[in-house]
């Protein structure tokens, strides 16, 4: 147990915290030939499954009308960057209640809501 352990501390990087609701840009690394170019992916984080090395999470978009499903390693080499572009509110682990949504309620997730203060209860 320690052996994987140590091979998947140097697999480490820094990413953005996101979680399952939230709207996010993937930027991922794509080779065509001897070029190579940065393609941005975005929509909702609909799923996260697995941990360490192996931790996938899967991302949905609609594209011209059509809903779309891409699942990213988490520590791939070719995602060059995550940015976290709305955080959802939402009470499941899986939103794949969104697959049955038609339009503009395929890409609909409600917003959280943060005022700015934190309150303590005593």
């Amino acid at each position: 147990m320690n052996a994987i352990k140590t091979v998947e501390e140097g697999y480490k990087r820094d990413i953005q915290n996101f979680r399952v609701g939230d709207t996010i840009t993937v930027n991922m690394k794509i080779k065509e030939g001897d070029k190579e170019r940065v393609q941005a992916y975005t929509g909702v984080v609909i799923g996260i499954k697995g941990s360490g090395t192996r931790e996938t999470f899967m991302v949905r978009k609609i594209s011209y009308g059509v809903g779309v499903e891409k699942i990213f390693p988490m520590l791939s080499p070719l995602i060059e960057s995550i940015k976290v572009i709305k955080e959802g509110h939402v009470r499941r682990a899986k939103l794949y209640y969104l697959r049955d949504k038609k339009g503009k309620a395929a890409t609909k997730v409600k917003e959280k809501a943060f005022s700015g203060k934190k309150s303590k209860t005593v």
